[in-house]
C-alpha cells in the first residue's frame, strides 16, 4: 500500500499545474494583448532547466528553450514574446501585437526538467463602441435637429423675400443648406455607433466641420430677412461658441479609441442646435411683429 501511495504521489509530482482561465478577451483599443499562463508547481531556479511552448490550433506558435535562453516566434506571429525571468515564478503568458492576435484557442505547454503540463485559453476578440450608446445618440440628434431648425428659419425667409436681390441671396442659402444636409447625412451614416475606425472618425469629421456652414447661413437669414440687432448677434455668437467647443471636443477625441471628451463635443453641438431654435423663434417673433405693425397701419 505504501508503494502505491509513493507511486502516486511520484506521478502528481511529475505533473505541472496550472491556474485554470477559460478565456480572455481583447478589444480594438488594444495596442499589445497578453494570453495568461500561471504554473502552479515550478520548483526550479534555474532557466536552463524549463522549456515553453505555445500552440494555436495544434501548431507551434512560439517556443522558449531555456537551455540556450533563446525565444523562437513562428512567422505568423512575429511580435509573440515571453518574459524569461518570470518563467522561474510560473508565469509564461504569452504577449503580442493587436496585428498578430487570432481569437481561438492557445495551448501552453511548459516543462520542467522530466516534469510537464498544459493548459488552454480561448482568445476572444470583443468588439466595442467609440463612444456610449446615449454619447452616439446625442452627436447625431443635435446636429440633424439643427439643421431642421435651420430648415424652418428658411422657410420664414421664404414667406418674406419681396426683391429679386432677396431672391438671389435665397437660392445661395438653399444651396449651401442642401450641401449642408447631404454632408451631415454621410457623417451620420459613417459615424453610424460601431468600433473606433477611420472610417467613424472620417464620419464625425463630417456632422463636426460642416457645422460652421451653419453659422454663415444664419447670418444670412437674419440679414436677409430681418435688420440685425442685439438679440440677433446674440445668437450668431452663441452659435460660434457651441462651434468652438464642438471642434475642440471632435479634436481632443478623434485619435482616442475610448473617448474621454465625448460630454465637451456634445456640449457644443447641442449650443448649436439652441441657437437654431432661438434663431427660429427670434424670426417667428420679428415676423409676427412686423404683420401686426402692418395690419395697425392698414386700419
Amino acid at each position: 500500500a505504501l508503494l502505491i501511495i509513493l507511486g502516486i504521489c511520484s506521478i502528481c509530482s511529475a505533473q505541472i499545474t496550472f491556474n485554470v482561465i477559460k478565456s480572455v478577451e481583447y478589444t480594438v483599443c488594444n495596442e499589445t494583448l497578453v494570453i495568461p499562463c500561471f504554473a502552479t508547481n515550478v520548483e526550479t531556479k534555474q532557466l536552463a532547466e524549463l522549456y515553453v511552448k505555445w500552440k494555436f490550433k495544434g501548431k507551434d506558435i512560439f517556443i522558449f528553450d531555456g537551455s540556450r535562453n533563446q525565444s523562437t516566434p513562428s512567422s505568423n506571429f512575429t511580435s509573440a514574446e515571453i518574459t524569461p525571468e518570470e518563467l522561474l515564478r510560473g508565469i509564461a503568458s504569452l504577449k503580442m501585437k493587436k496585428k498578430d492576435a487570432v481569437p481561438g484557442n492557445y495551448t501552453c505547454e511548459v516543462t520542467e526538467l522530466s516534469r510537464e503540463g498544459e493548459t488552454t485559453i480561448q482568445l476572444k476578440y470583443r468588439v466595442v463602441s467609440w463612444f456610449f450608446q446615449k454619447e452616439n445618440i446625442l452627436i447625431i440628434i443635435f446636429p440633424i435637429l439643427a439643421i431642421l431648425l435651420f430648415w424652418g428659419q428658411f422657410g420664414v425667409l421664404i414667406l418674406n423675400s419681396k426683391s429679386s436681390r432677396m431672391n438671389q441671396e435665397t437660392i445661395s442659402v438653399l444651396v449651401a443648406g442642401l450641401f449642408l444636409t447631404m454632408v451631415v447625412i454621410v457623417g451620420a451614416i459613417l459615424f453610424a455607433p460601431g468600433e473606433y475606425s477611420t472610417k467613424n472618425a472620417s464620419g464625425l469629421g463630417l456632422i463636426v466641420i460642416p457645422m460652421v456652414i451653419l453659422q454663415v447661413l444664419q447670418y444670412f437669414v437674419f440679414k436677409t430677412s430681418f435688420e440685425m440687432n442685439y438679440f440677433a448677434i446674440a445668437i450668431l455668437i452663441l452659435q460660434v461658441l457651441g462651434f468652438v467647443l464642438a471642434v475642440v471636443g471632435f479634436s481632443l477625441c478623434v485619435s482616442e479609441c475610448v473617448p474621454v471628451q465625448g460630454p465637451l463635443l456634445i456640449s457644443g453641438l447641442g449650443i448649436i442646435a439652441l441657437a437654431e431654435l432661438l434663431g427660429l423663434v427670434y424670426m417667428k417673433f420679428v415676423e409676427n411683429k412686423i404683420k401686426t405693425i402692418v395690419f395697425s397701419n392698414n386700419k
